[in-house]
């Protein structure tokens, strides 16, 4: 289980319409042959990888008795549940982020066997996936290193909370736009932000190949997984 998010839990939770994969098709002598087509297009790549994360998930519950349509109730069992999804005991993988902040998952679970069936090497992945979904962070954190940022957010902060009035936690969303473009940091993180993604990139060669290689082979596998198995000559599957 990632320790810094709990979205992965409730989408995995709620997913049962996603696993469901047609299995009515009649496939004679005359079906074309060769290897299963992957998707063009980044959305429809992601969606086939989550459909075939999802099932695989599925198939690991339903080997321990449990299933992913039906989380129980009881605090006992629920939390059998949880680790045989996610994991139990401590978290054997574990990225440090240029940022600082730490990003943590179980080894272990139906989750994490899932994706290293998809991805073949798990920790990899995991490793790859944190630092590329974390470009833009390291990149706006490189950022505020810049004097011209950080003088361009001293004024931003003056204007969402002048001197002698109480700061607000979060200032409205209409006063901070109003905000960041009349101290200009708006402007000034436009100019920046391109260009530190850009260094940040070139930083991260080796993480981005990783992440592309990997995703690759997990595409090709998932694009296996969700094609209709053939039968026998002959034979019509309903």
């Amino acid at each position: 289980m990632l320790h810094t998010t709990s979205r992965t839990r409730r989408a995995l939770l709620t997913a049962a319409s996603a696993l469901l994969i047609s299995a009515c098709t009649v496939v004679g002598p005359e079906a074309p042959a060769g290897p299963t087509r992957v998707p063009s297009g980044t959305a429809a790549q992601d969606t086939l990888l989550k459909a075939a994360e999802r099932r695989l998930v599925a198939d690991c519950l339903r080997e321990q008795g449990l299933s992913l349509t039906s989380r129980p109730r009881a605090p006992d069992a629920d939390r059998t549940y949880r680790a045989a999804l996610f994991g139990a005991g401590p978290r054997e993988l574990s990225v440090t982020l240029a940022t600082g902040a730490r990003v943590t998952a179980h080894a272990d679970g139906c989750l994490a066997a899932a994706r290293h069936r998809l991805y073949g090497d798990q920790r990899r992945w995991f490793r790859a996936q944190v630092i590329v979904d974390n470009l833009r962070v390291e990149a706006q954190a490189r950022m505020g290193a810049d004097p011209d940022h950080r003088a361009a957010l001293a004024r931003w902060t003056r204007c969402v909370a002048p001197p002698g009035a109480p700061r607000p936690d979060r200032p409205d969303p209409a006063v901070a736009a109003r905000c960041a473009r009349e101290s200009g940091l708006a402007e000034v993180r436009a100019r920046l932000e391109s260009a530190e993604l850009a260094t940040v990139r070139a930083l991260r060669r080796d993480e981005l190949a990783t992440y592309q290689q990997l995703r690759d082979r997990a595409l090709r596998r998932a694009a296996d997984l969700s094609a209709p198995t053939p039968p026998q000559k002959g034979t019509t599957l309903s």
